[in-house]
């Protein structure tokens, strides 16, 4: 008997973000915020670091056929400094 499959459209982001991190166990105490929907926060030193990273898709995200490279790069870029920002944090 095979398995249901659940799609992704039917979890929603958030519905995947908790999914996958549902049985995640945060083992490093330097970690103050694990996964979430924008970043990560890691202690380091006296300051704190804001991780972030996304997926872009090509066909969800973009069309390689009629958006350049520059722009695509500029798009990556932007995504995940709005992550950092919203965390209240600079981008660097």
């Amino acid at each position: 008997m095979s398995e249901k499959r659940t799609e992704i459209s039917d979890l929603g982001e958030f519905g995947l973000i908790d999914h996958l991190s549902e049985q995640v166990i945060i083992k490093n105490p330097s970690t103050l915020k694990g996964i979430g929907d924008d970043a990560a926060v890691i202690e380091a030193g006296e300051l704190v670091k804001v991780v972030t990273t996304d997926l872009l898709v090509e066909g969800v995200h973009f069309d390689l056929s009629y958006a350049p490279l520059p722009h695509l790069g500029f798009k990556a870029i932007a995504v995940n400094v709005s992550d950092v920002a919203a965390m209240n944090a600079i981008p660097k």
